[in-house]
């Protein structure tokens, strides 16, 4: 029997010990032994008895020397407890039936090889004995480490059957696959292709979570290939499946801009972990099916598919029960500009167009960059060095305007409070009008950010639209309001 050592952590003894005090059989099991096995980090740890596994807790609890709280879950039979930085869960072992409208088991008590059966996976199928005689040994009754070493995703049971009963599962096959890389076991993605439908049972929260997290790995385009591949992403993402497919008219084609879509979410997973400008790199040509239009002369395009992305993203978000708050509008933020920094590689790269860039993207605009970094791509190796040579140009030009003007979310030095007290004027239009041509004139470069030129290029706005200044503020003054504003 293979033995398998676990961490040099006192939880294993104290769990060891307090199941031969309560003489349960005892077992870790699942996602913790497969990750100890593939040595990849993890410290969450499910612990099954066979017996009741919330008194199991409880006895641990006691046993530990800084005595842990015990969350209890009734509902589920479940128990959770912290020891320092590891989580430790413990259920009794239980055998499970479905029924066919819902992925929400029957449950009762049962054996240890009950509860593996239950298990979405082999790899999450097995099991490291914690009993006095057997301390350390690997259970495994579906060959989960043959599969672990074959790279496999496979499930224990009739893949038919486990995705019937749970089609949240088929997320996960694909999921664990992208994350470990991973083929799927030709059965079990047959099986996924025969109840892709069943996925409309499932609520769009636990569809969603499960994206993220392949959306989150090294490679996600992987997932998002075995989602297409297996009908599953037409039925949870159907508007990113309009981007598949090239068009030809007059012998002029379109990149497929799908694949290209992946391309750039797999060129920012390599420079960030960021969920959100991931997402972004998803969305960003999401609108380009709308608007296509062909032209005899000029070919495909897609004019304005950036601004109409934009405006598509908050209904994305709601459709996929996703947030919709900042990350939102950070995502809506960098679809609309994703084209602007690659305008500037194509055109002489002119201060005031850097700067308006700086003022629209603020402090997202270094995420801004790496994601237009990673919008080019073609098949011409040429093509890519040459723009990605103009592309740093276009970086080490924002530096420098970054360094001499500090426009990264600035606000202009002459504020409505100022306007208004100058011309004895209330919120209005005239306002507006007066802030505008400011912030204008700022990006311009026709005036520095700074009081005294701002000051007199307000005054002089004004006059044409036929206002008399009734008081002159200096400088101290506008410091003073500025104060007095902030501390309401």
């Amino acid at each position: 029997m293979q033995t398998v050592e676990l961490p040099d952590h006192k939880i294993f003894g104290t769990v060891a010990e307090a199941a031969a005090e309560l003489q349960v059989e005892t077992y870790v099991i699942g996602g913790f032994v497969r990750d100890l096995i593939l040595k990849r980090p993890s410290k969450d740890i499910d612990v099954v008895c066979v017996g009741n596994g919330i008194a199991l807790a409880e006895k641990v609890a006691e046993k530990l020397p800084h005595k842990p709280k015990v969350v209890v879950f009734k509902n589920f039979g479940t128990a959770m407890l912290r020891a320092e930085d590891w989580e430790v869960e413990f259920v009794g072992a239980r055998k499970e039936s479905y029924r066919s409208d819902s992925r929400k088991p029957e449950v009762e008590a049962g054996t240890l090889e009950d509860d593996l059966k239950r298990r979405d996976f082999t790899i999450n199928a097995l099991g490291i004995s914690l009993n006095k005689n057997s301390f350390g040994q690997l259970i495994d009754k579906f060959d989960g480490l043959g599969d672990i070493k074959r790279k496999m995703i496979k499930t224990p049971l009739e893949p038919g059957i486990t995705f019937s009963d749970d089609p949240l599962r088929m997320m996960r096959a694909i999921r664990f696959a992208t994350q470990l890389d991973f083929d799927i076991d030709a059965d079990t993605y047959d099986a996924i292709v025969d109840n892709k439908e069943r996925i409309s049972i499932i609520s769009r929260e636990r569809i969603t979570d499960e994206l993220n997290k392949i959306i989150l790995a090294k490679k996600p385009s992987y997932g998002f290939k075995l989602l297409f591949n297996t009908g599953l992403l037409k039925l949870i993402f159907p508007k990113m499946v309009e981007l598949h497919g090239v068009e030809t008219k007059n012998g002029k084609s379109h990149k497929d801009n799908f694949y290209h879509t992946l391309q750039v979410l797999d060129n920012v997973a390599e420079v960030t972990d960021n969920l959100w400008l991931r997402w972004a790199a998803i969305l960003h040509d999401i609108a380009k099916p709308d608007t296509k239009r062909f032209h005899e002369k000029a070919g495909w395009t897609f004019h304005g598919h950036e601004d109409r992305g934009a405006r598509m993203v908050p209904k994305i978000f709601a459709d996929l029960k996703l947030p919709l708050n900042e990350q939102m509008r950070y995502v809506q933020k960098l679809v609309r500009l994703h084209l602007r920094p690659i305008a500037l590689v194509k055109e002489t790269v002119t201060d005031s167009a850097v700067r308006r860039l700086l003022f629209e993207a603020g402090d997202d605009i270094d995420d801004l960059m790496k994601l237009c970094g990673a919008d080019i791509t073609s098949k011409n190796d040429a093509k890519v060095k040459r723009y990605m040579q103009n592309f740093r140009l276009v970086e080490e030009k924002l530096k420098q305007v970054e360094e001499s003007d500090k426009l990264r979310n600035f606000q202009p030095v002459i504020s409505g409070e100022i306007i208004m007290r100058t011309f004895d004027l209330k919120p209005s239009k005239e306002v507006g009008l007066l802030k505008d041509a400011i912030t204008e004139a700022i990006l311009e470069g026709k005036i520095r950010n700074e009081f005294e030129p701002a000051y007199a290029f307000l005054l002089e706005e004004g006059r044409k639209l036929k206002l008399e200044p009734v008081m002159l503020i200096s400088k101290e003054t506008a410091e003073e309001m500025k104060l007095a504003v902030k501390a309401e």
